[in-house]
């Protein structure tokens, strides 16, 4: 298996990207191409025990900023390593692209101009995998696409089960719509356009749930729009900073209280494990035609490490061609002469 590694991803770049691509390739043997400015990339090699590792470097000069916007990026940096990344993934040089990078450019440049949609997917999904009580759950969409339509949440349906089957190992992952209520009569009316038609598609789909119910273990597929998804996720992440801030406090608040944190250490590392992103690395981008897998800025190289690891699961387990066919088996909507819409 050949692996991309955009290797100026990372709010710290190289160091953390390259590390997490020197520890992949330790532990699981697989080819990694490093793509970025070559000279910096090979500084940074120097740095490790690089002997007899199956690492390669590709050239690419631009390097795109996270304060890059992502129509900016995919026009103004063809050279950047996203694009030549993502090129070696659409002509088969490679088999997957794992990218800490700008989230807008890389959606921009795989959709637009790399690798371009599967056919018949009307909106690629950006997703996330949290780890509820040690066990995977992927919800998408959150933040491609903020104003979405109910056929196309039905497609996030299909194909975040697929991912969750295929890459994650999950038996008949479970799916689910975020609404404000378990009833058929609660959401918007997206909500229940797109509740009907999953009423209607082949997949385990198991109705409405409520945000808190995500950490109930009941769901293994979130789906919902962009716009909500985002503010969930970004609600998430400040609740569960602020929770840490909070404990944190009060285990400094006495000496009572530092004796008993003291005792508590090894609990607090192994909730800490439970609930960390690092442990997932990265998420996939749905949709478009080849692995793609995103992962924060402030990655360090664990992140990066797992974000590769989560590229080799959904190559090894044919998620992209799994999608094809579950689209081409599910058309959602219809063409203007009234055909059936793949």
């Amino acid at each position: 298996m050949r692996i991309v590694i955009d290797a100026v991803g990372t709010d710290n770049r190289p160091a953390p990207d390259i590390e997490g691509a020197i520890l992949a390739t330790k532990e699981w043997k697989n080819t990694v191409i490093l793509v970025g400015p070559e000279a910096l990339i090979k500084k940074e090699l120097a740095k490790h025990n690089t002997q007899n590792l199956p690492i390669e470097i590709v050239n690419a000069d631009d390097v795109i900023e996270m304060t890059d916007k992502p129509a900016d990026a995919l026009r103004d940096k063809p050279n950047s390593s996203m694009h030549i990344g993502l090129n070696l993934v659409k002509d088969g040089s490679a088999d997957a692209f794992v990218t800490m990078g700008n989230t807008g450019a890389a959606h921009a440049i795989a959709m637009l101009s790399t690798l371009k949609r599967i056919q018949g997917v009307k909106r690629p999904a950006l997703s996330i995998i949290y780890p509820i009580y040690g066990k995977p759950v992927i919800i998408l969409d959150i933040g491609a696409n903020t104003d979405s339509k109910p056929e196309w949440l039905a497609q996030f349906a299909i194909m975040g089960s697929a991912y969750a089957q295929n890459a994650l190992g999950i038996h008949k992952p479970r799916i689910a719509l975020i609404s404000n209520g378990e009833e058929e009569v609660k959401g918007t009316p997206l909500l229940q356009e797109a509740n009907a038609i999953l009423h209607e598609l082949p997949l385990n789909y198991i109705g409405y749930i409520e945000p808190p119910d995500m950490h109930n273990n009941v769901a293994d597929v979130v789906v919902t729009d962009g716009f909500i998804g985002n503010i969930m996720l970004k609600t998430f992440e400040a609740t569960t900073r602020y929770m840490v801030n909070i404990i944190r406090d009060q285990l400094k608040s006495s000496w009572r209280s530092k004796i008993g944190a003291a005792l508590s250490r090894p609990a607090f590392g192994r909730v800490r494990k439970l609930i960390d992103p690092a442990e997932i690395g990265g998420a996939p981008l749905l949709g478009v035609n080849g692995v793609v897998i995103i992962g924060h800025g402030n990655s360090d190289a664990k992140a990066v490490k797992n974000a590769i690891y989560q590229a080799q699961q959904a190559v090894l387990g044919n998620v992209i061609q799994t999608i094809k066919a579950d689209i081409a088996n599910m058309p959602i909507g219809s063409n203007a002469d009234g055909t059936p819409e793949k």
